[in-house]
């Protein structure tokens, strides 16, 4: 049952179980396709998607229909009420992953609209994407797109959408809604000339995330099975130098522990999932924690620094249920994570290790990435080592009675180098080397008792890294995958273009990226210098909290005060 909204700020209504949001009347109102060009699963997991249907289905110029897709050749039809794509005047993709450019083509394609805007006229629909990869970079998709939503969903699309509900009630083509857009920060019109589009961010006080994203369905079809979502901040201080998160989202903001309570109240879930780039520099999270824990509301946490949990978080964690504790390793050696300025003290993760075994967690998670520019068999060595000594220490942990840690899982992903990242200048490893990496991680897991291994496959992550650093051409790639009977793998073969182009080399100082299209608010100098101290092996200090006028070492203090 949906259950009443009293928190403005936040809700339009949560839908629990297989309950479906009413079906909007059309007239007077501008029918907007809100689409995820994925299985519903993943999109019920998917806190940004939901932060935007939330957004738009509140405005009454709109009416907002859901769209998920799990391929095929039928026709994509809204998920609430049936209404084919075609129907509708605005198609809008949440774009979240990579992948998804060829859930775009095959979403259009199905529909019998032309894929590509060039064939489509200047009628309506307009097809228009925002989300993560909008700000990334939107070349790949672009030769689809009418319009790039490039920012934060709070930060104006409502009222963009509100805008355009006016022009096609007025009568006007798609060309003149377009044009009276042109301009507007957070607008990116593919194929037309001008500056860089601005990235928009949501207003707040300096580090304060003020309306953080929440869940509006919880379901037990749901990736995260009935879990209510609640943003606890949004970007990271550290400044990891592969992360993409921690330099488009940037600056770093934490929600208020007020605001994150009324959403919990005005929602009254069972189960609250804490989502955060950095969850344990939230100052709250311990007394967030405890006020949950105290009105009986489970809770699941992500990934943790091991030197951000003091005993009382941890006791506390286990004492409500926690079975489970993610550590972030990263680089297989001291050098590596130096490098990219993941500030790691071994120590103290190794310590963690001693106190997560000896307050009888069952089972410790360990992230680890492969394939990073310069990595040698010496580092692999390193890691043997280090992996040893974890196993020790959850030895330590489990004392005479070997109660603790039962099962370590070492999970290794490939590294793909991202836009907006130092890495954007790198080269990425071929499949080859990431074969030669993986093994190695696969052969030091192996005779440690209790550990295992999972690891990535070199090909999708390849796929993923050509993806991300594409151009328009990479579109033709994503047209070739989506036609019935293909998929990513054949089209590779087929496609003309060389995806060692993209991922094989180092890049040139002054060479022109094509996600230079949109303007993140980091300058270009401050990344090539971090590239820079990468190959040197030099760290670089974290984001002064709250403070980015008074630093402004990335650029991002001009950049905000230039905005007004």
């Amino acid at each position: 049952m949906s259950r009443a909204r009293d928190q403005k700020e936040f809700w339009t209504g949560i839908w629990y179980g297989r309950e479906k949001p009413p079906v909007p009347e059309w007239g007077g109102r501008l029918p907007v396709a809100l689409v995820f060009a994925q299985p519903p699963a993943t999109a019920l997991s998917t806190l940004g998607w939901q932060v935007v249907w939330r957004l738009l289905a509140d405005r009454p110029e709109l009416a907002v229909e859901r769209f998920f897709w799990e391929g095929g050749d039928d026709a994509p039809r809204a998920y609430d009420s049936g209404r084919p794509l075609a129907d509708f005047p605005v198609i809008a993709f949440s774009l979240n992953f990579e992948e998804e450019l060829r859930g775009l083509v095959e979403v259009l394609d199905r529909a019998g609209i032309p894929a590509r805007r060039a064939a489509r006229g200047e009628g309506w629909p307009l097809v228009m994407a925002g989300g993560p990869l909008a700000f990334l970079n939107p070349a790949p998709a672009a030769p689809a797109v009418d319009l790039f939503w490039v920012g934060e969903a709070e930060a104006g699309l409502d009222g963009l959408l509100a805008e355009l509900a006016r022009a096609a009630d007025a009568g006007r083509t798609k060309a003149q809604a377009l044009d009276s857009l042109a301009g507007r920060e957070g607008v990116l019109l593919p194929g037309r000339p001008g500056p860089p589009a601005r990235r928009v961010l949501a207003a707040g006080a300096p580090g304060v995330l003020a309306a953080p994203g929440c869940s509006c369905f919880v379901s037990p079809e749901a990736e995260f099975r009935d879990m209510f979502l609640l943003e606890v901040n949004r970007g990271c201080p550290y400044g990891c130098r592969f992360c993409a998160a921690g330099y488009v989202y940037r600056p770093p903001r934490h929600a208020d522990i007020r605001t994150l309570e009324a959403a919990v109240e005005a929602a009254n879930p069972q189960k609250v999932g804490l989502v955060g780039t950095a969850l344990t520099d939230w100052p709250e999270l311990l007394p967030f924690l405890r006020w949950l824990g105290g009105r009986g509301t489970k809770f699941a946490l992500g990934s943790l620094r091991a030197d951000g949990l003091d005993d009382e978080l941890l006791e506390f964690l286990r004492r409500t249920g926690t079975r489970s504790v993610t550590f972030a390793l990263e680089g297989a050696s001291r050098r590596l994570r130096r490098a990219a300025n993941k500030n790691l003290d071994e120590e103290a993760l190794l310590d963690a290790v001693r106190r997560v075994s000896a307050l009888r967690f069952n089972h410790l998670k360990v992230y680890l990435i492969v394939g990073w520019p310069g990595e040698a068999p010496e580092d692999y060595e390193e890691l043997g080592g280090l992996l040893a000594r974890m196993a020790e220490a959850v030895r330590q942990g489990q004392g005479g009675k070997r109660q603790g840690v039962e099962h370590v899982t070492v999970s290794a992903s490939c590294l793909v180098p991202k836009p907006w990242t130092p890495f954007q200048w790198a080269p990425m490893a071929d499949e080859v080397a990431l074969e030669w990496a993986l093994g190695r991680v696969r052969a030091l897991v192996k005779p440690l008792r209790g550990f295992r291994c999972m690891l990535e496959r070199p090909g999708p992550a390849r796929l993923q890294g050509l993806l991300a650093r594409g151009d328009e051409a990479v579109f033709d790639l994503a047209e070739l995958a989506a036609r019935p009977g293909m998929g990513w793998r054949r089209a590779l073969k087929a496609w003309e273009g060389d995806p060692g182009a993209y991922l094989d080399r180092e890049r040139g100082r002054d060479e022109a990226f094509p996600w230079e299209c949109i303007d993140i608010g980091v300058s270009r100098d401050y990344l090539w210098r971090e590239w820079e101290r990468y190959a040197q092996a030099r760290p670089s200090a974290r984001c002064a909290p709250g403070n980015c006028a008074a630093c402004d070492a990335c650029g991002m203090g001009g950049w905000l005060e230039a905005g007004g």
